[in-house]
């Protein structure tokens, strides 16, 4: 098959918008090119590294949040174990280890070839699709990584309802 390449109907960077989210919630940014966005982003447990970075060739927006969590070599078995898991259940992205850091993150790719770009709307979903995640699970890897808790167990915490306050 013959391969052949689309002309681009994209007037500016996708992260235009991403970076319109980024500017409306008041996160701290850093916006060094037209490829790329690093963020401090408030979370319920930690504040996480969000970075997003575009890749014209591929006509993809990858999107990483960082959740500051290191893996010990002797707990990563266990982490691997709960990763695969807490994967299992999440809808969009997945969670995996940056390998040359030890660190825990979710990723996330968007393909946006044939598109004029990501909507607003579409990138809202992502980084709260990200955030509520991360959000979710950060408890369970702790608990496998500094508690020693199983991640049959971690997980089963992670995915209690919780009602009112206390």
């Amino acid at each position: 098959m013959t391969s052949f390449r689309a002309a681009s109907v994209r007037d500016s960077s996708p992260l235009d918008v991403v970076e319109q989210i980024v500017s409306a919630n008041e996160w701290r940014f850093d916006r060094p090119n037209d490829q790329e966005i690093a963020v401090q982003v408030p979370g319920r447990w930690t504040d996480y590294d969000f970075y997003c970075a575009w890749n014209e060739d591929e006509d993809a927006m990858h999107l990483m949040l960082g959740l500051d969590i290191r893996v010990p070599k002797e707990r990563r078995n266990a982490v691997h174990e709960l990763m695969a898991l807490v994967n299992d259940r999440v809808w969009m992205g997945h969670f995996a280890i940056w390998q040359d850091e030890s660190l825990l993150v979710y990723r996330h790719g968007l393909p946006l070839k044939g598109t004029a770009g990501p909507t607003l709307g579409q990138i809202e979903d992502l980084v709260e699709t990200a955030l509520s995640e991360c959000d979710r699970f950060y408890p369970a890897f702790q608990q496998v990584i500094w508690g020693g808790s199983s991640s049959a167990d971690a997980l089963a915490a992670a995915l209690i309802d919780t009602v009112g306050e206390a």
